[in-house]
């Protein structure tokens, strides 16, 4: 039997409410599982699916201070923790943020407002001033620098190695019920879903998946399998066969021989008429008098 104990290297799905706290103890949500909570606050977002996360325990994917909460505590528990800066998002760097010039914005068709947020040479940050032609980027997290609350609870955990498989497909794209998979061995055979075989996301989310499945489980082979059926186009049935099975059928009537048929053979036109030339090595009989004395 498996334990109910979190412990390093365990995939959990939790579910949770995360608040920031000023110095006077003022909360604002900024993460939520739960969309009642999200409409109380006015964070609700159309977009999202507010459900269970997967989660993995012990390898740093989580806020230090929130994954040592979790390790040693039980499924099922609710947990309540006050994170700060120095074991969450980090202290905020100034040297992480920057002034860029307009243009460099207008040349992206972007145009910079405060609160928006961009990604530049490949880094992600929110516009914090705009003014004489320059803009004002910050680069630090949006959380760095702030106490987080957190109010969270393990509900399951990943037992089989099936489930541990489709966690990771569901921390690194989702939609993971929708995935066929057979593990044989140390081999995972993983047949794609319909959606990914235009999805962009996919095409990206896939590296990540094999990585995670490596580090997080002991398959040597991975295996993704897309799947195309050919639609056959349905037979147009002619009209004789769409009769009825069982149903008279009319025998076809006979046609009367066309009246050219009923006329005598050339053979035997009058002897007055000049000698027609043969088709097909057939010749017409003639007179004796007409012959020459070689047919003679």
């Amino acid at each position: 039997m498996v334990s109910d104990t979190i412990e390093k290297g365990d995939i959990v799905w939790i579910e949770y409410d995360a608040w920031t706290v000023t110095p006077n103890g003022a909360l604002t949500l900024f993460d939520t599982t739960h969309d009642e909570v999200a409409k109380k606050e006015g964070k609700f977002d159309e977009k999202k699916v507010y459900i269970e996360a997967p989660v993995v325990i012990g390898r740093g994917r989580l806020f230090e201070g929130l994954e040592a909460a979790l390790v040693g505590g039980k499924v099922g528990e609710t947990i309540e923790v006050l994170i700060p800066p120095e074991k969450g998002a980090g202290v905020r760097d100034p040297r992480l943020v920057e002034l860029r010039t307009e243009r460099e914005f207008l040349r992206q068709e972007i145009s910079p407002e405060v609160g928006l947020e961009v990604s530049i040479s490949g880094k992600h940050g929110v516009v914090t001033a705009v003014s004489a032609g320059r803009v004002r980027v910050d680069f630090n997290n949006p959380l760095a620098g702030k106490t987080l609350k957190y109010v969270v609870k393990a509900t399951r955990k990943a037992q089989t190695p099936e489930e541990r498989v489709r966690a990771v497909i569901d921390m690194d794209y989702g939609l993971a019920d929708q995935f066929k998979i057979d593990l044989k061995g140390g081999s995972a055979e993983i047949h794609l879903p319909d959606v990914c075989k235009t999805d962009e996301k996919w095409f990206v989310s896939k590296f990540r998946v094999v990585a995670d499945l490596r580090e997080l489980s002991e398959l040597k082979t991975i295996r993704f399998v897309e799947e195309y059926e050919k639609k056959e186009a349905k037979a147009v049935e002619p009209k004789a066969e769409a009769k009825e099975a069982g149903a008279p059928v009319e025998a076809p009537k006979e046609e009367p021989a066309p009246e050219v048929a009923a006329k005598k053979p050339r053979k035997r036109a009058t002897a007055t008429k000049a000698k027609p030339t043969p088709k097909h090595g057939a010749e017409e009989d003639l007179p004796a008098s007409e012959k020459t004395p070689e047919e003679l």
